[in-house]
């Protein structure tokens, strides 16, 4: 896969942007909404897709564990506001999914790239989490080779408790 930069790939001891867009009711979401939290930022492809409902659904069973431990999960696609309120609706996620239509965020932490499907090859979103302190510090990058949609939370949490 290649990624299209328009800035560098985000990685460990990078400090997250404060604007993370706007969520699923148009809401400007900041990284200081959540002060004092640690954070998981997840980029997922796309709403109502099987791998990125398992996903969401993983990190949605574990979400009272990953509050307990002082984390708090944001969500990221390209869909639309409208989309991920109907994810949101149909799967009861308990969290934030921020819209990032104008793929602003996926460009700056870098995990906008080509994919391949089918022997088709398209842009889109590479399925990466970042798991980040209560400072805006990256402290861990699961990228697409690394994420398991259906045990996600679980990859999490032994990743929190190894510290």
């Amino acid at each position: 896969m290649r990624r299209i930069f328009k800035h560098a790939f985000m990685k460990t001891g990078d400090k997250i942007p404060d604007v993370l867009g706007k969520d699923e009711n148009g809401m400007l979401l900041r990284r200081s909404d959540f002060a004092g939290k640690k954070l998981i930022v997840y980029f997922y492809p796309k709403d109502n897709t099987s791998g990125c409902t398992a996903q969401a659904c993983s990190l949605r069973d574990a979400y009272d564990e990953i509050r307990r431990l002082g984390y708090d999960v944001v969500g990221v696609s390209v869909d639309s506001q409208v989309s991920h309120q109907k994810f949101i609706r149909k799967n009861g996620l308990p969290f934030h999914l921020v819209s990032d239509d104008a793929k602003e965020l996926v460009l700056l932490f870098g995990v906008w790239g080509e994919k391949s499907m089918y022997g088709r090859k398209y842009m889109g979103t590479m399925r990466t989490t970042f798991v980040v302190d209560e400072n805006g510090i990256i402290t861990h990058v699961l990228d697409s080779k690394t994420v398991k949609t259906a045990t996600h939370a679980q990859q999490l949490l032994a990743l929190i408790a190894a510290g």
